[in-house]
């Protein structure tokens, strides 16, 4: 199902249609038997998601051979959101994304001021 899934996400960027193609490929669903669960960030995009949600739900049941295939869409808006509000704060983000960013510093001589 991921498989043909993740197709149908890479066919709709190929058209042009980007903003889909990363909403489909935002999170990976969850199959549970026949009900396929995608989780969204916002409203905004549960609409946009709607608005395809018959082309792709055409597609899976086509491509997997089984007209059972419901799709439900749950938003999730409790996601954190840590901003960074200095240079300490914003090294220290990196660092924690990328631990090789402390060799870069140490490597070039580099100060955070």
């Amino acid at each position: 199902m991921l498989l043909q899934w993740n197709k149908y996400a890479q066919r709709l960027g190929d058209k042009g249609y980007k903003i889909m193609e990363s909403l489909l490929l935002i999170n990976d669903p969850v199959l549970n038997g026949t009900h396929i669960t995608i989780e969204l960030p916002n409203e905004g995009s549960k609409l946009d998601f709607e608005s395809e949600k018959l082309g792709l739900l055409g597609y899976l049941k086509g491509h997997l051979h089984n007209h059972d295939i419901t799709i439900e869409v749950i938003v999730n808006e409790s996601f954190e959101s840590k901003r960074s509000f200095n240079d300490q704060d914003r090294y220290n983000r990196l660092h924690q994304i990328n631990p090789n960013i402390e060799l870069l510093k140490t490597t070039f001589g580099l100060d955070i001021t």
